[in-house]
């Protein structure tokens, strides 16, 4: 199948987030978003025009020696064939993970997928657009992740979780230049969480750099 898709950039490092951090990576930032987050690192992924064939996107990433790709934007599943795109990927013997707004059905993720899913906390402005129900459609391969600008994020999505509780593993990620690591940190003790401090590790090793 020869479908195309609306590709940002495609470029190698190391991944920076999640389970696999630390692992060289393949990425494929997917164009568009639907949301617009105040604390969006990757507005740059909002437009574009450049519509990549699967084979060509599956050439590209080819080159580089590393079976882990991950699938980002923007929003990826903003573009009905990312579908089409992750099946193909877990066909092709890859390690798939993709990270998602959680503002759009996941149920449809192929099962091999490794699932990143944001919920927005509201100091993004866009946490009405929260779909709940994707918490439960997480499995213990997947991961909800938690982007705190604040107090009052960090107060809001222990709520949350109290709310939708999970067994899947919780990261809270401290947004850089706001909120200083060790004092999310401190919270997190003091709360007694059961999560994971998530810290950028591409942003501590090239700063805003957006692909390098």
């Amino acid at each position: 199948m020869n479908t195309e898709l609306n590709i940002n950039e495609i470029f190698y490092s190391i991944q920076g987030e999640a389970r696999e951090v630390g692992l060289p990576t393949a990425f494929i930032r997917l164009t568009g978003c639907p949301l617009r987050c105040a604390y969006c690192d990757t507005k740059y992924a909002f437009k574009g025009n450049n519509l990549l064939s699967i084979d060509d996107i599956l050439t590209d990433i080819g080159q580089y020696n590393t079976k882990f790709v991950c699938v980002t934007g923007g929003e990826p599943l903003a573009q009905i064939n990312c579908h089409i795109l992750l099946d193909r990927l877990v066909k092709e013997n890859y390690q798939v993970s993709i990270e998602t707004s959680g503002s759009i059905d996941i149920s449809d993720i192929n099962p091999s997928v490794s699932i990143v899913m944001d919920i927005k906390t509201p100091s993004s402005n866009e946490s009405a657009q929260n779909k709940y129900s994707n918490i439960k459609e997480l499995q213990v391969k997947d991961q909800l992740k938690f982007v705190i600008d604040s107090r009052a994020d960090f107060d809001w999505s222990v709520d949350i979780l109290s709310q939708y509780p999970t067994q899947v593993e919780v990261l809270f990620s401290p947004v850089s230049g706001t909120v200083e690591p060790v004092q999310l940190a401190q919270w997190i003790l003091d709360k007694q969480l059961n999560v994971r401090l998530q810290v950028q590790l591409h942003k501590l090793l090239w700063g805003d750099e957006k692909a390098k």
